[in-house]
């Protein structure tokens, strides 16, 4: 054996990768699959896909990565996976679909039927919880199936994250870590287990006990590769598939964010601020801290649910003749406009953002905002204000966290496709006015896949020897002081005050709608 590697899956929203990663943190090589479509929309708002679509999409990729790589099929010595959250998957008793995957990016919401008993109603008003309550209860995929597919769900013995399911689909086993059970499911993510009957929220999805799978810790072998799997994937057969966590906690791991004073940034089609704590605390009230891929830990985490999702917006409704002209220029149209938005100065002259695109529990009444509009204002200036705007939400998030865990962040480490950025990462750092760190790969998600698997083969004796050698510093991205005094004002005499000021005007609006007059 050459090296040691591990041959890692990294299934997104918009691809499948298949990666090589040996134990210095390389990227020996890497094969892409993107999807021609991501996502099936058979109603506005739905977002489903075919049960195997993922599947089928990993194993290409992989079939790739292991014919172009034959000499090196030997020194893999394990495999890991690593998916998108919150996008289930419905099994019959023999483990067969019982309809399509909903995807996480689905909108749909099912009725609520007044499933809570009275004194839980009471509890949740009494906690200011009443209407969250009611939206979880909404938004949750298996309640929609429950009440509106009867013939689905009886048939449906088990229901179980993306994960799980390609962890069956490689192993025969159905199971999978707490770091990668993060869904609208009743899980316990303080103990680490499945929620017990008696508990408060349980009654928020209450999918019965019989329905769910097996859980493990992260680092234990799930199974080994079978044949069949090795057929279709290349893979070799009997490698060990060792359990790892989901997206996020990978890629947090993998940014080199386990020690209580760093805080890694995501810059993905959601954007996330995620920390490290052995301690269990809630990030903000009524929301729960997910688990870390190290078993000891957890990763307290707040979300923009539409992040970078609005650049991508942007371009697509107002960005064509940019389109065209990146063309041909010969860079991509992202390039064009980060170098026109760096044209405008910090501050937007006065625009900003709130980035409240998709209403949450805690933020039930929410909607996006932008205010300061004047006649000088550009469509680069929109552009730069929605970066502005996630930069100051992530950090009023990063404040919250910081006073909630007793924690003093010192250092940010950024990755996601947004991370490609410079204009975006300095104007995280100089928002946030600290040294936002680039390491030397996007792929940090598999880099902290991968180190799940090297620690648990033994090839590291911890996490930070882990770390040290695979995880190397690229680019710091140094808080330019004037900026960070513009954003500062604009955070606490504008930004921070906000929502509580509009949110009356929300929830007018949202009455006027749910009674069809807007």
């Amino acid at each position: 054996m050459d090296r040691p590697l591990i041959l890692t899956y990294d299934v997104g929203t918009q691809s499948a990768r298949a990666i090589l990663v040996d134990k210095q943190g390389s990227i020996v090589d890497k094969v892409q699959m993107k999807y021609t479509e991501p996502y099936i929309r058979p109603q506005p708002g739905w977002a489903e896909q075919k049960t195997d679509f993922y599947f089928a999409h990993m194993c290409a990729a992989s079939r790739v990565l292991m014919e172009r790589n034959k000499d090196k099929v030997g020194d893999i010595i394990a495999v890991v996976v690593t998916v998108i959250r919150d996008t289930l998957v419905f099994l019959d008793e023999n483990n067969r679909p019982t309809r399509d995957i909903i995807h996480w990016l689905d909108a749909r919401k099912c009725e609520f039927d007044d499933p809570f008993p009275w004194w839980k109603k009471i509890s949740f008003k009494l906690i200011g919880m009443d209407k969250g309550t009611k939206i979880a209860y909404r938004t949750s995929k298996v309640n929609w199936v429950r009440l509106n597919q009867p013939d689905v769900w009886e048939k449906t013995k088990k229901i179980v994250c993306l994960s799980a399911y390609l962890n069956f689909r490689m192993t025969g086993r159905l199971a999978d870590s707490p770091a990668n059970t993060i869904a609208h499911i009743p899980m316990d993510y303080k103990k680490k287990t499945w929620m017990t009957e008696n508990d408060l929220t349980r009654c928020l999805y209450d999918v019965p006990q019989e329905k769910l799978y097996e859980l493990i810790p992260s680092g234990d072998v799930i199974g080994y590769i079978t044949k069949e799997a090795a057929e279709l994937s290349g893979a070799p057969e009997g490698l060990p598939l060792i359990a790892t966590g989901a997206d996020k906690a990978c890629e947090t791991l993998g940014l080199s964010v386990a020690s209580p004073e760093k805080a890694s940034i995501s810059f993905g089609t959601s954007s996330t601020i995620e920390m490290y704590s052995e301690n269990y605390f809630e990030p903000q009230q009524f929301l729960p801290s997910y688990p870390s891929v190290i078993n000891k830990a957890w990763n307290p985490e707040i979300q923009v649910f539409r992040g970078f999702w609005m650049l991508n917006w942007f371009i697509k409704e107002f960005a064509d003749k940019d389109k065209a002209e990146a063309q041909e220029m010969g860079i991509s149209p992202e390039e064009l406009l980060n170098r026109r938005a760096a044209e405008v100065p910090a501050g937007c002259n006065g625009l900003m953002l709130q980035p409240y695109w998709t209403p949450d529990v805690l933020k039930p009444d929410s909607y996006g905002a932008i205010i300061g509009f004047s006649d000088y204002h550009t469509k680069y200036h929109i552009y730069r204000a929605i970066i502005e705007g996630i930069c100051l939400e992530l950090y009023m998030s990063m404040k919250a966290m910081e006073r909630r865990g007793k924690k003093h962040i010192e250092e940010i480490f950024v990755g996601g496709g947004g991370s490609k950025s410079d204009l975006a990462c300095q104007i995280l750092a100089d928002t946030f006015g600290l040294p936002v760190k680039r390491i030397h790969t996007h792929e940090a998600c598999s880099i902290g896949a991968a180190m799940v698997a090297f620690v648990a083969k033994g090839e590291f004796a911890s996490y930070d020897d882990a770390i040290k050698s695979m995880v190397h510093e690229k680019d710091v991205f140094i808080p330019i002081p004037e900026h960070h005094e513009v954003y500062m004002n604009i955070y606490n005499k504008v930004y921070r005050k906000i929502y509580k000021n509009v949110r009356p005007l929300y929830a007018t609006m949202n009455n006027l709608k749910e009674r069809n007059m807007l």
